[in-house]
């Protein structure tokens, strides 16, 4: 059983999703509050600071994406969606926005909790990263430790998720990644085949790093099989 410091917050306004859903996550040894609305989860994420929110997307009066966008104004808290929805454009949105992952309704507790354990591993993983600066080239410097990446002497801030996968990428410069390899490795074994989360990640992190993120030099696709950093000379 995990220890009962860390608490979910649950929102929806379906009392029994809310129930159980709950019910489950207690077992996994969670404590677990519910929301039946955005502006009561506003209010819960600020004076509860729970240690992970689940967020249904179909809300009356503010949806799943207007109060994840005001979640994130305020607060870094992993979000899982909910949604009834299949479509793509919906998943992507809710990541674009800072979502760290997507479940569509029906769903397993067993998946829902399985999903929960894996963000909040993401999270709490001890910062292993080498006490190294990397220079790349004259244009950008990665400093592995202090978790900064600097464009033509200009910080570039990137969400935990992407440095993640950049760190990957970085340490391997000059090899192949396979997709399976870096969803493992970045989102956890859960995640190997959602290869949606990937390349979503790879487009933010050429459009922040890239001189040209249609024609990138550093992060390159080596078709149907996974992503390479640029080969660079070490110091």
């Amino acid at each position: 059983m995990r220890e009962r410091h860390k608490t979910i917050l649950v929102v929806d306004d379906e009392p029994h999703i809310v129930q159980v859903v709950g019910m489950n996550l207690e077992l996994e040894g969670y404590q677990v509050h519910g929301a039946s609305n955005g502006h009561e989860a506003l209010r819960k994420v600020t004076e509860e600071l729970p240690a992970l929110v689940i967020l249904d997307v179909t809300m009356p009066e503010m949806d799943g994406f207007e109060t994840l966008r005001r979640i994130r104004a305020i607060s870094s808290v992993p979000v899982i969606m909910l949604t009834v929805r299949a479509d793509e454009s919906d998943r992507v949105r809710g990541l674009d926005l800072g979502a760290d992952d997507y479940v569509t309704k029906p769903f397993s507790p067993k998946e829902l909790a399985s999903r929960v354990n894996a963000v909040l591993r993401r999270v709490e993983a001890p910062n292993s990263v080498a006490k190294t600066e990397i220079k790349v080239d004259d244009r950008l410097c990665i400093d592995l430790d202090r978790r900064k990446v600097v464009i033509k002497d200009k910080e570039v801030h990137l969400r935990p998720t992407e440095f993640r996968l950049l760190y990957h990428l970085v340490n391997n410069a000059g090899s192949v990644l396979t997709h399976e390899t870096l969803l493992k490795r970045v989102w956890g074994y859960e995640y190997s085949e959602e290869d949606q989360y990937l390349w979503l990640y790879i487009r933010y992190l050429r459009q922040k790093i890239e001189e040209d993120p249609k024609h990138p030099k550093y992060i390159l696709s080596e078709r149907g099989i996974g992503y390479r950093f640029m080969d660079f000379g070490r110091p």
